[in-house]
């Protein structure tokens, strides 16, 4: 089973490796140059590079070209979030330097030390694929952690002071709702009917844990010689502290089934047979923290929202010629059918069976 590997730079998104090198070398200790540089495959956001230094591995991220940096794309948020968790989770890069100076490469970015393992990716599928037997160990490993991550110590840690937790849940999707009418490209009267579900609903009591935000398998570095071993959990720009099933609701957006609906099919690979389903992973995570999760649609609901959002985000960077990847072309159909899988969970009182 091949390890996650980097590939050629994509067209227009090469690094200034001279600028680069140049910073590295004066900003870290024994730093032996650039030696090569290539980017990680797959993702829709945030790019991702390896830098390979002697016998050192770094791995740099930066926001996407054209992206409003300031809001959406926080580089310095994500390393901070790293560097408070040394100490308390062990399933992290270690975070080596972050860039505020947009100067050296045009916008903030920061380096972490590379972690090799094998990542789930749907764009770049392991071979062999794992059988039935081993995706089912992933899959509860990988829900075992998401509830470890919402039992961290918060207060006497510090932790809590990465985020606003009063309010967190009605500032969520009030702050998705704003966010998809300034990005919205096409009329999808799924999105907008979610909306409205949405604001008339909002759960009036809530509890408040650290929070990942992004859960899902190729954000989670798997060991090669047992691939239920979490190495590390990647991708930590929008971890806080909030409202643990907004989580929880996140990575079961993600948790798309063999029977969903095609254009979502490439958001992970929990298609595979063996797989835990959406009501399986509810039913672990309930086990694992003995939290009540009987609200758990409307969570759902939003995070198939704000992965609609998220996607329409990019897919208007495309129509307005910020990005010319042809990836994004299609993305169009992906924002409709987040909108129909929303919609069908509202519908239909559930999350899993929606089709």
């Amino acid at each position: 089973m091949q390890l996650d590997q980097a590939k050629e730079i994509r067209q227009g998104e090469q690094l200034d490796e001279q600028k680069l090198a140049a910073y590295l070398s004066s900003s870290l200790k024994q730093f032996q140059g650039i030696d090569h540089i290539k980017q990680f495959p797959g993702g829709y956001s945030n790019l991702t590079y390896l830098i390979v230094s002697g016998s050192k591995q770094f791995v740099l991220r930066r926001p996407p070209f054209g992206a409003n940096i300031k809001s959406a794309h926080d580089m310095g948020r994500e390393f901070r979030v790293l560097s408070a968790l040394e100490g308390l989770y062990e399933a992290i890069p270690k975070a080596v330097l972050y860039c505020k100076e947009e100067e050296v490469m045009g916008a903030p970015f920061y380096l972490m030390e590379r972690v090799e393992g094998i990542i789930l990716r749907p764009s770049n599928p392991p071979k062999p694929k794992p059988s039935p037997d081993m995706m089912r160990q992933i899959s509860m490993a990988t829900i075992d952690n998401l509830a470890k991550l919402h039992q961290l110590e918060i207060h006497e840690s510090g932790l809590i002071n990465l985020g606003k937790p009063e309010g967190y849940t009605q500032r969520q999707v009030e702050g998705w709702i704003r966010r998809y009418q300034k990005s919205k490209t096409d009329e999808v009267p799924a999105m907008d009917q979610i909306a409205e579900y949405l604001q008339s609903e909002i759960p009036a009591k809530t509890e408040t844990t650290f929070i990942h935000n992004d859960y899902k398998y190729d954000n989670i570095v798997l060991d090669p010689e047992r691939l239920d071993h979490i190495l590390a959990v990647l991708d930590w720009e929008m971890a806080t502290v909030g409202n643990p099933l907004m989580d929880l609701g996140t990575t079961l957006s993600y948790w798309i089934g063999a029977d969903d609906a095609p254009a979502l099919q490439m958001f992970n690979l929990t298609n595979l047979p063996g797989n835990l389903n959406r009501q399986e992973v509810l039913e672990r995570y309930a086990e694992q923290t003995s939290r009540a999760v009987d609200n758990i649609d409307y969570y759902f609901v939003f995070a198939c929202y704000k992965l609609g959002v998220i996607i329409q985000q990019i897919y208007a960077r495309y129509v307005k010629g910020l990005t010319k990847d042809p990836r994004f072309a299609m993305l169009g159909h992906v924002v409709k059918a987040c909108g129909d899988q929303g919609q069908k969970a509202i519908k239909l009182g559930r999350i899993y069976d929606l089709n």
